[in-house]
């Protein structure tokens, strides 16, 4: 069953009539992209919702815009996938029995929001979507490509945006390595989550059954 994290800024976007003008955003995973900026009012309800003193401004992708190349960030993706602002792939994915699994080695529970999964799964085993290759949920299908190694990041609170550079990372980096085989591709980055590409675009929604697809 799948529970989805919507983004706000889609919904704002949808919301509200704004003047937009093109930007150029540097530095998005180490490449730089276009984006259409969404206009100064979109930046001020952002900046209110968030708060703090730095003003954000939301950007929208759009389809006459150059992507970036998967494969030039990891190269077990496909020549041809492409992404816009995602790190490398457009879909992550995650069990809500993998997250208590990992709670039940920490002193604090952390949220499934640290780890910014696209879908979240649940009723299943932990760690069960390791072994996903092929899905089909509603009427989108989707193909596993690699499993999602994680960094620092993990370590900023959602809800505070207080990095402590050390949980739930050091906890991971106990049991969740990979293969040594694979040490080339993850190197000693803990694995957490799986890697997506869409093979049949559709809609999904909450409560839809995850099928697995062949073996």
């Amino acid at each position: 069953m799948v529970t989805m994290m919507m983004m706000m800024m889609m919904m704002m976007m949808m919301m509200m009539k704004m003047k937009m003008t093109m930007r150029r955003l540097d530095g998005v995973f180490g490449t730089d992209i276009q984006g259409r900026d969404c206009g100064d009012e979109a930046a001020r309800w952002i900046t209110r919702f968030l708060g703090g003193e730095i003003g954000y401004r939301l950007v929208h992708f759009e389809p006459h815009m150059e992507p970036r190349r998967s494969v030039d960030q990891e190269k077990l993706f496909s020549q041809d996938e492409k992404v816009a602002y995602p790190n490398v792939g457009p879909v992550m994915l995650l069990s809500e029995a993998s997250v208590g699994d990992l709670n039940g080695k920490l002193q604090k529970d952390v949220t499934v929001e640290r780890f910014r999964p696209n879908i979240v799964v649940s009723d299943c085993n932990a760690f069960e979507e390791d072994s996903w290759t092929e899905l089909l949920i509603g009427d989108v299908r989707l193909h596993r490509v690699m499993a999602c190694g994680r960094c620092s990041f993990i370590t900023v609170d959602p809800e505070t945006g207080i990095i402590s550079r050390k949980e739930p990372l050091e906890t991971l980096k106990g049991y969740r390595q990979c293969q040594p085989s694979e040490a080339e591709i993850y190197k000693k980055s803990p694995l957490f989550g799986q890697f997506f590409t869409v093979k049949k675009t559709g809609i999904i929604h909450v409560g839809d059954v995850v099928y697995r697809i062949g073996r």
